[in-house]
C-alpha cells in the first residue's frame, strides 16, 4: 500500500495543475446538482418491525385518505387575566381563526373547532385548533407554513396569547455562528503548529472542499434518497473534523521529510505513502462505524450513517491527491522561516537539522512521555478512576426522542407545549393512538380495559373506520410523554390487550424507537470494535495494543455518556450550554457516539502508535519507543485533537437540541479519548506490557497480511539507503 501511495502522493504532486481542477470540477458539478436539484419533499422516519410502525401501516389501509402519519398543528389559544374562551367576543375570534386555516392550503386535511371538539380547558382559559395535513411535515410547502403563521399572529393581535405547536412548523436547524467559530479556532492551532499561515491554510481549504463535495451531493440527491436535514449537518460535523485532520498529518510529514533534506517531489510522495497509509486506515475505522449504522435497521439512521461515511471517503481522497498537488503550488511557502533558512544552506540551521535526536532539547510530548513511563501505574490508575468517575451519571441514563418540551422558550413550539401543559395536563402533548384490528364490540372491550389500568388521564370513545373492521381511540396519559409513566403506561395496554390492539403516535414511536436502539447496541459493539481489531491487528501487527485501543475508547465513550447525562439529563451546568429543559438522551445518542467516535478515536491510536512501533522495530526498548512517538506525534494529534473538539463545538449553538447534543457529545468524547486515553493511559499500558506489547503468535503473523502501514518498503531513490536490510533491521518510515 505504502508503495501505491508514493506513486500516487509523487504523481498527484507533478500534475498538480491536472488534479486540482479535477477536483474544483467535482465541487462545481456538485453544486450545480445541488442547485438545480429538486426541493426534498420527504423525510419519512419508519421503524420496520415496531408495534407503532405496524399500527400507520394499518389505518393507512383502513382509514384511507385519513393521513395516518401527515404533519399536525395546534394553534394554542389563552385568554387575558379575568377571560374565559368561552365568552362570546374571544370565541368569534378562534371561529374566524378556525375559517382562516381551513381556507389557508390545499394541504390542510380537516381543521377542528375546539368549541364541537371540546378542545377548552375545564377552566375555560385554554383553547386549542387542531390542524391535520394530507402530507408529513417536510412536504409541507412554504406558502402552508406562512399560511399557519400568519393565521396565528392574526389572532395574537386580537388581546389573546396565540401560540403554534405541532411538527408543521418543522424546519431546518439553526445552528448560528458556532461551526464558523470552530472552523477559526481549527485555523488559529494550524497557524501554531505550523508556524506558516499556508501550511495552515491548505487544511482548512481542502477540509471545506471536501464538505462542499459532501454536502451538495447530499442535497442534489436528498429527494431521490428521502434523506433529511439531519443527514447533511451529520455529513458537514464529520466532514470537517476529519479533513482537516487528515490533511493536517500530511502536511506535517511533508514539513517533517522537507526538514530531513528531501526533494519537494520526493517528500510529497512519501508523506503520502506514510502518513497517507494511516489515513487510509483511520479513515476505514470511521467507515466501518458509520456504515454499521444499518445493523439498527432504521432507514433514517442507515441514510445518515451511509452519507456522512461518503464524506468520510472524500476526505481520505482530497489528502492523497489534492494536498500532496497543493503542495506542489505552496513551494517553500508550506514550511517556516527556520527551514526556508535551512533549505536556502544557513549552517547553523543545517546543523540542527542534522543533529542527534538524542542531543536536541526535549520537547512537551518528549517531557511528558518520559514522565508517564517513570509512572506507569501511578497515570494508569488517575486516567481510569477519572474517567470513570464522570462515566458515574451514564448509570441513571433514560432515553427517549426530544419533543417540543426542550425547544428553548423563544421557540412558539415550545410556548404552546407549556400552555397545553398547564391548561389540560402534561399528558395532552403525548397522546396515544390505540388502533383496533375489530368491530365495535371488540373496541368497546378495548376502551374498558384501558380504563382498568393506571396512568391514563382521558380516553375517547372508538372512532370506526366505514367499513367497521378498524376503530381508533386516544388515550391521553396523566404524564408528560417522555416520563416513566407514559412508557410504562404503553407497556401495560400492550399487555393487557391483544395481538388485534396496536398502540402507536408520536409517544409510542419514541418508546419503540429507543428500544430498539437499546436491542442493536450490543450487536452494533460486537460488529463495529469486531472489525476495527482485525483492522488495528493488520496495521500494528499485535494483540494486545488493538485490545487496549478497543478497552480505551470504550472507558472514554462512556464516560462521554456520563457528561451528557449530567448536562442534558440532570441539567448540571445546564445554562452554560443553553440547555433550557432537561429531559431524556436522545435515544440514538449511545449507539451514534459509539458509531462516530470510535472511528475518530482510532485515528490518534494509528497515528501515535505507529511511530511506537517503528521504534521498537529499528530495536528500541519499549520504554524508548513509547518516548519516540510522542517526541514525533503529540504535538500532531493534540493539535488535531483540538481542532476537532472546536468544530464539533461549534454544533452546541444550535437551536435544535438534537444537533446541540450531539455537538456536545462528540466534543467531549474527543477530549476525554484524546487527551485522557491516548495521551495518558496507552502510553502507561504500553509501559507497563513491555514487550509483551507487541507479541503477535507466529501461525497469526503468516495469516495477517502485511499492509507496510509505516512505508518500511519504500526505498529512497535519492540513495540514501532506506531500503537497506531485512526483517526488524530495515528502516521503518512512518507517522
Amino acid at each position: 500500500m505504502a508503495t501505491f501511495l508514493y506513486k500516487l502522493g509523487r504523481s498527484a504532486f507533478r500534475r498538480r495543475r491536472l488534479v486540482a481542477l479535477l477536483w474544483v470540477a467535482l465541487l462545481a458539478l456538485a453544486g450545480v446538482g445541488a442547485a438545480t436539484a429538486p426541493t426534498a419533499t420527504s423525510s419519512s422516519f419508519s421503524i420496520p418491525g415496531t408495534e407503532a410502525q405496524r399500527a400507520f401501516d394499518l389505518l393507512e389501509q383502513r382509514f384511507p385518505g385519513g393521513s395516518a402519519d401527515g404533519a399536525t398543528a395546534r394553534v394554542v389559544f389563552k385568554a387575558p387575566a379575568g377571560q374565559s374562551m368561552k365568552d362570546p367576543a374571544n370565541k368569534a375570534k378562534v371561529e374566524k381563526t378556525v375559517a382562516a386555516l381551513t381556507s389557508g392550503s390545499d394541504q390542510i386535511a380537516r381543521v377542528t373547532d375546539p368549541y364541537t371538539a371540546q378542545a377548552v380547558s375545564r377552566d375555560g382559559s385554554t383553547a386549542y385548533v387542531s390542524v391535520a395535513y394530507k402530507v408529513n411535515a417536510m412536504e409541507l410547502t412554504d406558502a402552508t407554513r406562512d399560511a399557519l403563521k400568519e393565521t396565528g399572529h392574526a389572532a395574537q393581535g386580537q388581546g389573546l396569547t396565540v401560540e403554534i405547536g405541532g411538527d408543521a412548523l418543522q424546519s431546518m436547524p439553526e445552528t448560528g455562528a458556532g461551526e464558523i467559530v470552530g472552523v477559526v479556532i481549527a485555523g488559529i492551532v494550524l497557524v501554531i503548529t505550523f508556524g506558516s499561515l499556508v501550511a495552515a491554510g491548505l487544511p482548512l481549504l481542502t477540509a471545506i472542499i471536501g464538505v462542499g463535495i459532501g454536502v451538495s451531493t447530499i442535497t442534489a440527491l436528498a429527494s431521490v434518497l428521502d434523506l433529511g436535514s439531519t443527514t447533511s449537518t451529520l455529513a458537514m460535523m464529520i466532514g470537517l473534523a476529519v479533513g482537516i485532520d487528515y490533511a493536517l498529518f500530511i502536511v506535517s510529514r511533508y514539513r517533517a521529510e522537507l526538514a530531513e533534506g528531501r526533494e519537494k517531489e520526493e517528500a510529497a510522495g512519501r508523506a503520502a505513502g506514510t502518513a497517507g497509509s494511516a489515513v487510509v486506515f483511520a479513515g476505514l475505522t470511521v467507515v466501518i462505524a458509520l456504515v454499521g449504522l444499518a445493523v439498527v435497521n432504521i432507514p433514517m439512521l442507515t441514510k445518515m450513517g451511509f452519507a456522512a461515511a461518503g464524506t468520510v471517503v472524500i476526505a481520505v481522497l482530497i489528502a492523497l491527491t489534492l494536498i500532496p498537488a497543493l503542495l506542489g503550488f505552496a513551494g517553500d511557502k508550506v514550511v517556516g522561516r527556520k527551514q526556508r533558512k535551512a533549505a536556502a544552506g544557513d549552517p547553523g540551521d543545517a546543523a540542527s537539522r542534522n543533529a542527534d535526536p538524542k542531543k536536541e532539547k526535549p520537547n512537551a510530548g518528549t517531557r511528558w512521555a518520559r514522565f508517564v513511563i517513570r509512572r506507569p501505574l501511578m497515570v494508569l490508575l488517575v486516567g481510569v478512576l477519572g474517567l470513570g468517575a464522570i462515566a458515574v451519571p451514564a448509570a441513571s441514563l433514560e432515553m427517549g426522542l426530544p419533543d417540543d418540551g426542550v425547544k428553548p422558550t423563544s421557540a412558539t413550539e415550545r410556548r404552546a407545549y407549556d400552555l397545553l401543559s398547564d391548561g389540560f395536563g402534561p399528558g395532552f402533548n403525548g397522546p396515544l393512538l390505540v388502533v383496533v384490528d375489530g368491530d365495535k364490540a371488540t373496541a368497546d372491550r378495548t376502551v374498558t380495559t384501558i380504563k382498568g389500568l393506571q396512568g391514563w388521564a382521558h380516553v375517547t370513545e372508538p372512532t370506526p373506520n366505514k367499513a367497521g373492521d378498524t376503530a381508533m381511540i386516544t388515550v391521553i396519559p396523566k404524564d408528560r410523554p417522555s416520563s416513566v409513566a407514559t412508557e410504562n403506561l404503553v407497556h401495560d395496554i400492550r399487555g393487557a390487550t391483544g395481538d388485534d390492539v396496536l398502540v402507536t403516535g408520536a409517544t409510542a414511536m419514541n418508546i419503540d424507537f429507543s428500544q430498539k436502539m437499546n436491542d442493536a447496541l450490543l450487536p452494533y459493539l460486537a460488529l463495529v470494535v469486531g472489525l476495527a481489531f482485525l483492522l488495528l491487528m493488520v496495521v500494528f501487527r499485535s494483540v494486545l495494543v488493538p485490545l487496549k485501543a478497543a478497552l480505551g475508547f470504550l472507558l472514554s465513550v462512556v464516560a462521554a455518556l456520563g457528561a451528557v447525562v449530567a448536562v442534558f439529563q440532570w441539567g448540571w451546568l445546564g445554562s452554560l450550554f443553553g440547555v433550557e429543559q432537561t429531559g431524556p438522551i436522545m435515544s440514538m445518542m449511545p449507539i451514534f457516539m459509539v458509531g462516530v467516535v470510535f472511528g475518530l478515536a482510532m485515528d490518534y491510536e494509528v497515528f501515535l502508535v505507529t511511530r511506537m512501533r517503528e521504534a521498537y522495530v529499528h530495536g528500541a526498548r519499549p520504554g524508548e519507543a513509547i518516548v519516540t512517538g510522542f517526541r514525533h506525534g503529540a504535538r500532531v494529534v493534540t493539535a488535531a485533537a483540538v481542532i476537532m473538539i472546536a468544530v464539533f463545538s461549534g454544533f452546541i449553538g444550535s437551536s435544535e437540541q438534537m444537533v446541540k447534543m450531539i455537538g456536545f457529545g462528540l466534543a467531549v468524547a474527543v477530549l476525554f479519548d484524546a487527551f485522557v486515553v491516548r495521551m495518558a493511559i496507552v502510553p502507561a499500558v504500553l509501559a507497563l506490557l513491555g514487550h509483551k506489547a507487541w507479541w503477535l503468535p507466529r501461525w497469526l503473523a503468516r495469516v495477517l497480511p502485511n499492509v507496510d502501514v509505516e512505508g518500511e518498503g519504500l526505498a529512497a531513490p535519492d540513495g540514501r539507503g532506506d531500503g537497506r536490510g531485512k526483517d526488524g533491521d530495515r528502516e521503518l518510515v512512518s507517522v
